[in-house]
């Protein structure tokens, strides 16, 4: 998602000097605000940190994190392009995790588009300047020392090197580097070739401190006089309390409280809270949760009380059967027309399911309200609503709202939501006191913001030459705009379908349509968004044309995708899709699966590819059915990101997103009876066993010189469609509807 940054030459760096003799460069006001930088850090004087660099007197480096790191990989990213601006060694720079403070952030113009904003796409520019800037007033510095032109001198290791010989350090030259004016032009950055840190393979950050237990998450998080709040909620969408009995709990040994939290009303634009509830406050963790199970509490169901996943599945097909009243996304040429004078017309349905986040981590939020402020201690990736929610709960001016942003346990959309910290908010005044929210697992499946159900109705015309003349795509679901006000103004078809999705603009006539498919199920982001939802139906179509016309899946796709060029691409990622570019990946996952070779051991292969977020990503699978058990034998990725800043980083990424997407295709769903989510726990939601998943993911970067795109979410929508036609290759059996085992058992 593209985001322009509003910030003048003199508010983009600001200049602090610490007690110690630091320099800080960096964004905000001069080094004075608030801060969680640790004071092993920076001596005896705890500086307020607010700048991205700070350079001691024994020439250590400090970089400042911006954005919270849930496993996208940011917090050694982004500090790898101030140090490489920098020009310093990286293995002297540690790295800490940035505070949001409403004071001292910079604001992008479109606010809405913060949770994808501080990601490398975004941050490739601006961390880059940080540390040119940084190194500009460094030479300066020693150029006045020296009493020599700045021609004369150059930077290496953190070090400022005379053309005598001559060394200074960035320590020794910090306090006269302060000193100096900020330059009135944009700073020159480095040229690509003289990279010496971007683009070389880079461990993660804090990675010793993950693996030696030291690191501390969220849900590790603790102030005094905290009272920790665990919430039983209704289970069921819009629905409220109807009677409480609260004896038993409060008689438990560390129960303190047991309140009552008002739900939405049915329909409400809000982003605050999902449910009614109870909760109960308590010393400590376990009496929370023993206080919360010797609750007695009835429910009054809200409006959805008849809704299912069968209803919801017979809803979605009786508006594709109607075609009626449907949003047109996008109309090119006649589709009508193309239909009559077809030599073959094809048509397909597929189905998926309501996803949850199932994040390891489940959500959880510290917060101590004060009179003068509030801190809020959680992993959430949009901090500026967070704020925005704070203030408009206790009243607190945003400038007094302060939030620490420890690193999350996975996230895939689950953070951008700030539910959590509203019901925090709310106990917390209720309180008086400060409050932990935790949630436990069941609450975390039960009460998500889930990924759409929906259906896609896909049709394809083919010409006398079987090549794809027309291209209908019609989509019913659950539009993901439910309820937050940030999205009331978006199209229904947020979310679920883009209308210039592949292959738009690729076929002469396309109709691509939605129709909005009531229902009570909260929705929200999921990791990958509308291409993980749509990108099922279209790859594995595009197979089913293959097989019935008896073409070559690859070459059929490469006909398509046809010379290689930039289509214009209004979503995330865009303006444009390279077409030479996905089939660039196309041919080179086909090579490396061995797509020619055929296979007589019952072996199948599958493939496919995808345009998502600025990247061009292509999966393919080798499997087999084994005694009802499915075998990935090989797995593969091909991935175009632009310049791969941390190479380790990217290959993690798509390592991590192709198990994930394996994860998610097989087995995962959310089901709904009577209007409740019937997943409990890990057992109603099997994520992917060690044993069933492929013994690695063969990872192939593509190089380029182009500028970077995240690689945290691109590597989720080939996976899928991947695997089913990879099935279909092995067994004849064509699943249509996700997950995919449990239609693959049925249909043997």
């Amino acid at each position: 998602m593209s985001t322009r940054v509003v910030l003048s030459r003199r508010r983009f760096l600001q200049l602090g000097l610490t007690a110690g003799g630091a320099l800080l460069v960096g964004f905000g006001k001069p080094a004075f605000a608030r801060t969680t930088t640790q004071i092993e850090l920076i001596g005896e004087d705890l500086v307020k940190l607010t700048g991205y660099v700070m350079i001691e007197r024994d020439n250590g480096i400090v970089i400042g994190a911006p954005g919270c790191e849930v496993g996208q990989g940011v917090f050694t990213a982004l500090p790898m392009l101030i140090a490489e601006e920098l020009d310093v060694d990286w293995s002297r720079v540690r790295v800490i995790q940035l505070p949001y403070d409403e004071a001292t952030d910079i604001k992008p113009a479109d606010d809405t588009s913060r949770g994808n904003f501080n990601g490398i796409s975004e941050g490739w520019k601006l961390m880059r300047e940080a540390g040119a800037t940084a190194r500009w007033l460094l030479l300066q510095a020693a150029a006045n020392a020296w009493a020599t032109p700045v021609t004369n001198l150059h930077t290496e290791a953190g070090h400022v090197v005379h053309a005598d010989g001559r060394k200074l350090s960035y320590g020794a030259l910090a306090r006269m580097a302060a000193a100096i004016s900020l330059p009135s032009d944009p700073v020159a950055l480095k040229d690509p070739k003289d990279f010496q840190l971007i683009g070389k393979p880079t461990r993660t950050a804090d990675a010793r401190a993950i693996a030696t237990g030291q690191l501390r998450y969220g849900i590790d998080e603790y102030v005094n006089e905290v009272l920790v709040a665990v919430m039983l909620r209704c289970p069921h969408p819009g629905g409220s309390l109807d009677s409480l009995d609260d004896k038993e709990a409060r008689a438990i040994k560390g129960v303190v409280d047991v309140i009552r939290i008002e739900g939405p009303q049915p329909g409400e634009a809000s982003a605050g809270i999902l449910a009614a509830g109870v909760v109960v406050l308590a010393e400590n963790t376990w009496a929370a949760i023993q206080g919360r199970r010797a609750l007695k509490a009835s429910w009054k169901p809200g409006p959805w009380q008849g809704e299912s996943s069968s209803s919801l599945s017979a809803s979605a097909n009786a508006l594709l059967d109607a075609a009626k009243d449907g949003i047109v996304l996008r109309k090119d040429g006649d589709f009508a027309a193309s239909r009559k004078r077809a030599r073959l017309t094809l048509n397909a349905r597929y189905e998926l399911p309501f996803l949850a986040h199932a994040t390891m981590e489940p959500p959880n939020a510290l917060i101590d309200l004060r009179n003068d402020g509030a801190l809020l201690v959680a992993s959430v990736q949009d901090a500026p609503a967070a704020a925005r929610m704070i203030n408009a709960l206790s009243g607190l001016a945003l400038e007094t709202i302060e939030i620490r942003l420890p690193r999350g346990g996975g996230s895939f959309g689950r953070r951008l939501h700030n539910d959590f910290v509203a019901e925090a908010v709310l106990i917390a005044k209720l309180a008086g006191k400060p409050v932990k929210l935790m949630w436990l697992r069941e609450d975390d499946l039960a009460h998500d913001l889930y990924r759409p159900f929906g259906m896609h109705e896909l049709s394809a015309t083919l010409d006398r030459r079987n090549r794809v003349a027309g291209w209908s795509h019609h989509c019913a679901a659950t539009p993901l705009a439910w309820r937050a006000p940030v999205k009331q103004d978006a199209s229904d078809a947020s979310g679920c379908v883009d209308a210039d999705l592949f292959p738009a603009g690729l076929v002469d006539n396309l109709d691509r349509t939605f129709y909005p498919l009531e229902s009570g199920m909260p929705r929200g982001a999921w990791r990958g968004q509308q291409h993980t939802f749509s990108a099922f139906a279209e790859q594995c179509f595009i197979d089913e044309i293959a097989v019935q016309t008896r073409r070559d899946a690859v070459e059929l796709r490469l006909e398509m995708l046809g010379t290689g060029r930039e289509i214009p691409y209004r979503g995330a990622g865009g303006p444009v899709f390279d077409t030479g570019r996905l089939a660039n990946v196309l041919k080179q996952c086909a090579e490396l699966i061995r797509w020619k070779e055929k296979r007589s051991n019952g072996h199948g292969i599958g493939i496919a590819c995808h345009f998502s977020f600025g990247a061009h990503v292509a999966h393919a699978f080798e499997v087999s059915v084994e005694d009802e058990r499915l075998l990935i034998h090989r797995a593969v990725c091909v991935a175009d990101v632009g310049r791969a800043v941390n190479p380790l980083g990217v290959e993690a990424q798509l390592m991590g997103g192709t198990i994930d997407g394996i994860s998610t295709a097989l087995r995962l769903q959310v089901s709904v009876r009577g209007g409740q989510v019937q997943q409990k726990d890990f057992s109603d939601y099997p994520l992917l066993a060690m044993a069933d998943a492929p013994d690695k993911v063969e990872v192939r970067i593509i190089e380029s010189s182009l500028d970077p795109v995240d690689a945290y979410e691109v590597a989720i929508p080939s996976v899928a469609p991947a695997l089913a036609n990879a099935i279909h290759a092995a067994t004849t059996v064509r699943i249509r509807k996700l997950p995919l085992l449990p239609e693959l058992m049925r249909m043997l």
